[in-house]
């Protein structure tokens, strides 16, 4: 089934419309949610929860905005950075037991030696204090533009100028 014949169903709340729904685009969906949560029971109910979403909001979809997959995209990352920034996620990340973290004490060396490796922290200790701040925050800590621009108390222009001359400036240090 094709989504062109697959969306006037799933307006009618077809049932089976919405099985196909599920089997065509879950996987995708998943794969957003998971790269921000990083945690697969709660990447699940995320997923759940983007499928209600979508069931309940179907109406609110329109095509001259945009594509489909565009629209149920961006419900996907909506309710994960939502689950992100809610108060129940943060608490249990801090009350993990230390049980789920031995591991990390081997990965954390294996990552550095891996950055290391290709020399990325060597080129941008070299760059001006401002610019290691934002490129730490954009890169390394997956902030977006807004977050870093309320973290450092500059306006959201500014990060994304230096944001880009930042980059130009670590373009040069490796000559690409």
């Amino acid at each position: 089934m094709t989504q062109e014949e697959l969306l006037p169903l799933v307006l009618k709340k077809d049932d089976k419309a919405f099985t196909v729904l599920y089997d065509m685009y879950s996987k995708n969906l998943y794969g957003i949610i998971y790269n921000l949560i990083r945690d697969h029971e709660e990447s699940e109910d995320v997923l759940q929860e983007v499928f209600v979403k979508i069931w309940k909001n179907i109406e609110s979809y329109n095509e001259s905005k945009g594509r489909f997959f565009t629209w149920i995209l961006n419900i996907a990352r909506n309710t994960a950075i939502d689950k992100l920034r809610s108060k129940g996620f943060n608490n249990n990340q801090k009350n993990l037991s230390a049980d789920n973290f031995v591991h990390l004490l081997d990965d954390s060396n294996k990552l550095s030696n891996m950055i290391d490796t290709i020399g990325i922290q060597e080129f941008v200790k070299k760059l001006k204090p401002k610019c290691i701040k934002i490129i730490n925050l954009l890169f390394f800590k997956g902030y977006t533009q807004q977050e870093a621009s309320e973290e450092l108390e500059i306006p959201l222009g500014t990060v994304k100028t230096q944001n880009r001359n930042c980059i130009n400036d670590l373009r040069t240090f490796l000559q690409v």
